[in-house]
């Protein structure tokens, strides 16, 4: 069998640039559907990009890699191609836009545009044995017990990372990099709640507050969630991208407040009343509950000295706590690390030292924020290699 271009993975990345890479294109993928990822993504109705887009909002060992494709192919192209499809649209918050009715509509949006282009899609099929050639690339693709051998021009390859492997993630894209001599960086979990030892949170799992929450010097102003297992909600996950093992992330329980100054006011105003009393008026009461021992909450505010109080906002404004861990790429939405950008031309996303192998999406060691991020920069990524495989 021969092809142009044979794209391995069927996710968001491998089916746009399978959309638009021109002549004979075959895209492969061992799933039973394309687009899994999508289908789940943003509560079942894919937060497909961020209007906040900016390659700053991406992780990279190249902090400037990404600025080349983020630029070529923005935010603001994908949403055209969305209107132009007819698929409704709505922002929530922080720039983050999903689709009124399903994620589906995205994958049908993609899966036409394949049809549209002529593009050849392999479902419930693997490939193995790649080997480069002097005029390009050979590989056997699996299906239904049957081998048969591929001959491609160029080879992109677009399996993702590890993250959710019961979705089938597994660390494909590394090894063929491997094989063809490209680096790649360590990897993680990212996106990702954060453990602690069991019971540690429990009484009070399910409770939601803002906060702003700090890890290594990045911070994130958004919602934090307890459970049995940890810390999960939007603000932890954007912090999991930027912790590192052993070291304590800061959690600033009162945002935005000036604590202090409204305490000592009170302390004037209402004396009388107990110290969880008034601090229940800015935190959840079970949160305040829980802090009583551990900042020694007791007494009515009029007890409470000026260096009594400040030492009480700073323990609310700065709550230092060491994860165990975190949940791993079970429950990771991306993965952290990845091929080398050093090793891929940023234009184009094709390796340097092997003529006509493009990585592209999150098999590349470019992360980005919660938030649609990850998937413009699939589509990002994807665009500046099919305009590549289309010249």
């Amino acid at each position: 069998m021969q092809v142009d271009t044979a794209i391995i993975g069927a996710g968001a990345a491998g089916m746009m640039c399978a959309a638009h890479a021109g002549g004979r294109v075959l895209l492969i993928d061992h799933a039973r559907a394309p687009g899994e990822k999508i289908r789940i993504s943003g509560g079942g109705r894919c937060n497909f990009t961020n209007l906040h887009t900016d390659p700053q909002a991406f992780i990279c060992g190249n902090p400037h890699f990404a600025k080349s494709a983020l630029a070529s192919y923005t935010q603001w192209d994908f949403i055209d191609l969305v209107d132009r499809r007819g698929i409704a649209w709505h922002e929530k918050t922080l720039g983050q836009l999903f689709c009124d009715h399903s994620a589906k509509d995205i994958i049908a949006m993609l899966r036409g545009m394949l049809q549209q282009n002529g593009v050849e899609l392999c479902l419930q099929t693997s490939a193995s044995d790649f080997a480069k050639t002097s005029d390009g690339f050979e590989f056997n693709m699996i299906a239904d017990g049957r081998t048969r051998r591929v001959r491609a021009d160029r080879l992109v390859i677009a399996t993702g990372g590890k993250s959710i492997p019961k979705m089938g993630a597994t660390g494909f894209a590394y090894d063929l990099a491997a094989q063809f001599g490209l680096p790649v960086t360590p990897t993680r979990a990212g996106l990702v709640p954060f453990t602690f030892p069991e019971g540690r949170f429990a009484d009070l799992a399910g409770l939601a507050t803002n906060v702003r929450i700090t890890a290594g010097e990045q911070s994130f102003d958004e919602a934090l969630l307890f459970t049995h297992r940890g810390l999960s909600g939007p603000a932890v996950l954007q912090a999991s991208s930027y912790w590192q093992e052993s070291t304590p992330v800061s959690i600033n329980l009162t945002p935005g407040t000036d604590l202090y100054t409204l305490l000592r006011e009170q302390r004037g105003q209402s004396g009388r009343r107990k110290l969880t009393t008034e601090l229940g008026m800015h935190l959840p009461a079970r949160l305040v509950a829980y802090l009583t021992e551990d900042l020694g909450l007791s007494g009515n505010i009029a007890d409470q000295s000026d260096k009594r109080l400040r030492a009480l906002c700073d323990g609310l404004s700065g709550w230092s706590l060491i994860p165990g861990g975190t949940e791993g790429y079970r429950t990771a939405e991306v993965t952290l690390g990845g091929v080398d950008t050093d090793a891929l031309q940023a234009k184009t996303l094709e390796t340097k030292t092997v003529p006509g192998l493009f990585f592209i999406g999150e098999a590349v060691d470019v992360t980005g924020w919660l938030g649609g991020y990850n998937f413009q920069w699939a589509w990002s990524s994807a665009m500046a290699a099919a305009r590549a495989l289309a010249i």
